[in-house]
């Protein structure tokens, strides 16, 4: 918190070990996941270093899901489910737990839900299970919304026209007419 070099390297280092976490044997993993709870909980950490989690089937294996369950669990004791409910819902920082928090497919929204309680920690997916309650509404709202443009873009000017195709279709055959009037007008010049 004194030095802002400091909160740079341990963002780097929050990243290395992260990502080579599948490579820890349990102790240390727990370790690794308890030592930055405990400085994302002070603030020695910025919260955005949690972007580099991305919390679907696919991105996490077995040692991640056990580093992403102690690190949560560790600052629910901190801050409490309510606090930390709070910081997870700062409209200022949606950005970087959308990857924690996935909306891009109800697929992995309910990989989340189903993490987070799993872990006892249901109560911080709260936002999370609305948002899938509502995704039908949603997803009906856009195809409704994608409709209208579309019919828009149809009546406006971007459809067929006859008229303009008839108009270039008797320029075009005019000009081949009169190409061939001086076609005809060569070759009887050169018999001549």
């Amino acid at each position: 918190m004194i030095n802002k070099i400091h909160q740079a390297n341990f963002e780097t280092c929050f990243v290395q070990q992260y990502s080579m976490i599948h490579r820890l044997e349990t102790n240390k993993l727990r370790n690794v996941a308890k030592f930055f709870a405990h400085l994302l909980g002070t603030d020695a950490l910025p919260w955005h270093v949690l972007s580099y989690i991305r919390l679907t089937e696919e991105d996490t294996t077995s040692s991640s899901r056990i580093f992403i369950k102690i690190l949560f669990q560790e600052l629910s004791e901190h801050f409490g489910i309510r606090l930390l409910n709070e910081r997870l819902s700062d409209p200022a920082m949606q950005e970087s737990f959308d990857s924690i928090f996935p909306k891009d497919n109800p697929k992995n929204t309910r990989f989340a839900i189903n993490f987070f309680t799993s872990i006892g920690l249901g109560g911080i997916t709260e936002n999370l299970r609305e948002y899938l309650k509502n995704m039908p509404q949603l997803i009906m709202q856009q195809k409704k919304a994608a409709s209208e443009s579309d019919a828009e873009s149809d009546s406006s000017g971007f459809g067929f026209d006859s008229s303009k195709s008839d108009s270039g279709s008797s320029s075009s055959s005019e000009s081949s007419e009169s190409e061939t009037d001086s076609d005809d007008k060569r070759r009887n010049k050169r018999r001549k």
